[in-house]
């Protein structure tokens, strides 16, 4: 069940990333697809500047709306986020977003020690409430670049960005590699230090620096995905906690703010404690909760 769990959610990851980035053409000529489908939103964190990308991304779309010299409030985008956090909350981070997908394919990389976290992580993991604030909201409507403002988590930080957007543009047009400077020398070198990172720390971008985690992970309570703990039923094994990728407990899980809701918890739950709602039923668990306490017991 564990690996069905695994493979399916690459599979998912795989086929989202190919089709929100499914424009070919761009990639063999180096040009940014323009048509309508590039007015709408996709749910992850999407380039808008990749070759490939046939929708925008929703940090991207907010900080425009908030680039335009007289500030307003971006309705359409709000709306978006809302929708899409109460359908999900963080199950977009763990199901959808393709710099997900390449922070978990770094870290199955079977070299260096694993860890979940790095260390500070109670305040490390305030960060992409920084970045939001202070890039995507504060620093897009109000800091200017000569005449225009400037979307500055776009510019100066985002990492999915070089890697989907710059990258690729550059390698299939000379004159972009002429011009590159010291800015793009920074967001390289944040890619190359995330990269780095995510082969030894589980998606660090997402739990340190994404804004759009950040936003999702506000509706992780309520949301309509979610993976419910039964308190009645659970044995405080542990398996759970010791499964989940950011070690959150059986009591964090699905709600917390840190929680991509994986689904990795589910499957290891002896008693079946942990369910998928709302598509998965619930289970009778009481013969299997009596014989894995007293085998806990045991084990004591």
């Amino acid at each position: 069940m564990r690996r069905l769990i695994e493979r399916t959610r690459l599979l998912v990851q795989i086929i989202y990333t190919i089709v929100s980035n499914g424009y070919l053409y761009g990639f063999l000529r180096g040009k940014i697809y323009k048509g309508a489908l590039k007015y709408t939103c996709v749910p992850g964190l999407n380039c808008y500047s990749c070759p490939g990308a046939v929708g925008a991304c929703p940090m991207g779309a907010l900080q425009m709306a908030l680039n335009k010299r007289d500030i307003q409030v971006p309705f359409g985008v709000l709306g978006f986020l809302f929708v899409f956090g109460s359908l999900f909350g963080r199950f977009v981070c763990g199901w959808l977003c393709p710099f997900g997908l390449f922070q978990d394919l770094l870290h199955k990389i079977p070299i260096f020690k694993k860890k979940k976290h790095l260390p500070g992580h109670s305040i490390l993991k305030y960060g992409k409430y920084v970045v939001l604030f202070g890039l995507v909201v504060a620093g897009s409507a109000l800091l200017f670049g000569g005449f225009a403002k400037v979307p500055t988590f776009c510019k100066f930080l985002c990492p999915s960005g070089t890697l989907m957007g710059a990258l690729p543009l550059m390698a299939a047009d000379g004159q972009l590699r002429a011009q590159a400077g010291g800015l793009f020398c920074w967001k390289l070198a944040v890619l190359l230090a995330l990269t780095f990172l995510s082969v030894k720390i589980y998606r660090p971008f997402c739990q340190y620096l994404c804004p759009l985690g950040a936003v999702y992970g506000w509706f992780n309570g309520f949301s309509l995905v979610q993976i419910r703990w039964e308190k009645e039923d659970c044995i405080h094994c542990n398996a759970c906690q010791n499964a989940c990728p950011v070690h959150l407990s059986p009591e964090e899980i699905s709600v917390s703010l840190e929680c991509i809701k994986c689904g990795k918890c589910v499957p290891v739950c002896p008693v079946a404690c942990l369910k998928c709602s709302p598509q998965m039923p619930k289970r009778k668990t009481g013969a299997n909760r009596q014989e894995c306490s007293e085998q806990l017991a045991g084990k004591k």
